[in-house]
This record gives structure tokens, C-alpha cells and sequence, in this order.
């Protein structure tokens, strides 16, 4: 994978986090995607967002799979830890990694091809075990690295830049999560960085499985007239089901607010947030309501976004599967490999 080291100078009057560190120390290699690429803007959301929860670079894992949206781990963290897997099975490699040590924080990075075709499988296990992941799925309806087919989650009547009209049904990804029993779904554009960073930093704190699917347009094979999946079409038929931001688990922040009314709070920090409350009737965690709100602007050809759907409190993987509370890279040799004595009492259990 190409890539172009950043400069290491910062301004000094940066703002710095908690732990004295500024942005620039959140960022990566300089992006070799094409210029004004939606994937880009993500980047910037997630930067924002690490930074902003305090969560130090060394303590992240990021991964990802095959096309442009797995070359995103590179351009972020450049003092995480990541892997590239191959197409389609970067969730199994974030499962077992997660299984390995659960004092990390992890990140997976994927596309509409890579999960949706190939990966479909191994997002769905992902899933239904409730890994410790958050999921940004970069959604721009093509295959950007083989210069433009159709994906998975091209829209029925969208067209090729090269004219070719697509006819069959896409697959959705935030609908697909709903019934899976995904813990947390949400989606956003990569042109509003408002809303998206919150999104993240909420997908962040999720203990389980965190899907954020974001529209992110392909300037070069599906920005044209005709593609469903563009700025312009993304923009016009933008339709937020809330308008989100995160407060820290800290002393509790009160307020009251009426049904549709806006109101600015001031969080620990002094800074102010003005908080609108939800649409009347919607239910964030009504997984059923949730899933016909999908169907229901789904229809009418407009994107949902914001928080779809948030269970807390389900098992995780880790509670599920019983690992171990102890980074396995720090379990002594003994107790990882007790011997063949132990081994043999292990295989007599189960004849």
C-alpha cells in the first residue's frame, strides 16, 4: 500500500486533549485517494473522534480488508495498531483479535463491496456474536479500485457512468444489521461532519457489535447525473432522524426539553450543544420501528440517518464465548500451555 508521511510540525496553540496530545497526533499518512473523496471526510470524522473521547493511540487497533475504503486505516493513528486482511475477512480477524485482548479499543474499516459481497458472511457472524467492533462501512455503491461496477448496495435504476443502468436489489446495510440483532446501527453522510462525529464517538463507547454505515460518494465513478448514491442526490434526499451529539458519562447533565423544541446545554468542558429532540413517535430502541422507518424512506427514495437503533446491556462476545479477562499476550506460558496431562483431560471430556 502506498503512502506519504505527513509532516511532523504542529502549531503550538493546538488544543490538546487530556493526555496532552493534539489532533495532529491522531493523523496518519497523507491520502493518496482521489481528491475531494468522501472516504477522506470520514477519515477527518474519526481523527475527530479518538480525540475528543481521550482514547490514546496506542490502545486502538484498526483493520480492514481489500479497496478504497480499507486504505482509511492508513491515513489515521498512524501510532495504532493495524492490519490489512485480505477481501472480505477483516471481521474474523477483528474476532479474534478482540477475543485475544480485550483491553483494546478496535475499529474496522470495510466498504460496500467488501462487505457486502465477499465478507457478507463474516459481517453477519460479526454480528450475531456481538463483537467489540465498531464497523464504519464507506458506502458509495461501486468498485472504485476496478473502476467502477456496481456493488451490492447500488440502488435499483442507478446508472454506471458509463450508462449501464443497475436492476437488481440492493442490500442495506443498516436494515441488514436490524435483523441481525445488531446492538447499535446508525448512518450518516460523509459531507456532514456534525452529525458524524458524534455518531462515532458514540459508536466508540458501545460495548458490542457498532455498525455506522456512511454514504460516501465515489468523485470519480459515481458523482455523475443518474447515480443515487452522489452529493447532489444524497443532499436532496436527506432526511435525519436526529440530530445527535455525545455527552460524556461523567456528573449527569439535566435538562428539559419539549417535543421538538431546541435547546442549548453547556457540557463539562464549557462548551455549548444545542440538542434537538427526536421526531414524534420514534423509537431509538424500537428494534421493529426502527426497521419499518428504514422500509419507509426507503420507499420513498430518501436516506434515514442519525442513531437508528441502540440496545444496551445485551451480552457481548466476551460474555458470551467466556475469553479471558486478561490480555493473552500477558497469560503465563504455563497456564497458555499447562501440557499434555492437561490436554488429555481436556480431549477425555468430551468422548
Amino acid at each position: 500500500m502506498s503512502y506519504i508521511a505527513k509532516p511532523s510540525v504542529a502549531h503550538k496553540r493546538l488544543e490538546k486533549n487530556a493526555h496532552g496530545l493534539t489532533v495532529r497526533d491522531y493523523e496518519g499518512s497523507l491520502s493518496t485517494l482521489c481528491a475531494g473523496c468522501g472516504h477522506d471526510s470520514i477519515t477527518a470524522a474519526i481523527i475527530q473522534a479518538f480525540w475528543r473521547l481521550n482514547i490514546e493511540p496506542h490502545r486502538v487497533v484498526k483493520l480492514s480488508g481489500i479497496g478504497c475504503s480499507s486504505k482509511t486505516p492508513t491515513y489515521f493513528l498512524r501510532e495504532a495498531h493495524g492490519f490489512n486482511s485480505v477481501h472480505g475477512r477483516m471481521p474474523s480477524v477483528a474476532t479474534g483479535a478482540a477475543a485475544a485482548n480485550r483491553e483494546l479499543v478496535y475499529i474496522g474499516i470495510s466498504g460496500d463491496g467488501d462487505s457486502l459481497s465477499i465478507g457478507l458472511g463474516q459481517l453477519c457472524h460479526a454480528i450475531r456474536r456481538n463483537v467489540n467492533l465498531t464497523y464504519v462501512l464507506e458506502n458509495n455503491g461501486v468498485y472504485g479500485l476496478t473502476k467502477g461496477q456496481f456493488s451490492a448496495s447500488a440502488d435499483v435504476g442507478t446508472k454506471a457512468k458509463r450508462g449501464q443502468v443497475n436492476r437488481q436489489q440492493p442490500i442495506d446495510p443498516a436494515m441488514l444489521a436490524l435483523t441481525l440483532g445488531a446492538t447499535f446501527v446508525a448512518r450518516s453522510f460523509s459531507g456532514d461532519k456534525a452529525q458524524l462525529v458524534p455518531i462515532l464517538e458514540a459508536a466508540l463507547r458501545h460495548r458490542g457489535f457498532a455498525l455506522v454505515d456512511v454514504i460516501s460518494p465515489c468523485v470519480t465513478f459515481n458523482d455523475h447525473q443518474g447515480s443515487t448514491k452522489s452529493y447532489m442526490y444524497t443532499r436532496e434526499h436527506y432526511h435525519e432522524v436526529v440530530e445527535a451529539d455525545l455527552v460524556p458519562l461523567r456528573t449527569p447533565i439535566e435538562t428539559k426539553q419539549g417535543e421538538g423544541e431546541a435547546r442549548q446545554v453547556r457540557l463539562h468542558d464549557g462548551s455549548l450543544v444545542t440538542l434537538r429532540s427526536v421526531e414524534p413517535g420514534y423509537d431509538p430502541t424500537d428494534r421493529d420501528a426502527a426497521y419499518l422507518h428504514l422500509r419507509k424512506l426507503a420507499k420513498a427514495g430518501e436516506v434515514a440517518t442519525g442513531l437508528l437503533y441502540l440496545e444496551e446491556g445485551e451480552s457481548d462476545m466476551h460474555e458470551m464465548s467466556n475469553t479471558s479477562d486478561t490480555a493473552l499476550v500477558n497469560v503465563p506460558f504455563e497456564e497458555l500451555c499447562p501440557g499434555q496431562d492437561a490436554l488429555q483431560k481436556l480431549m477425555n471430556e468430551f468422548r
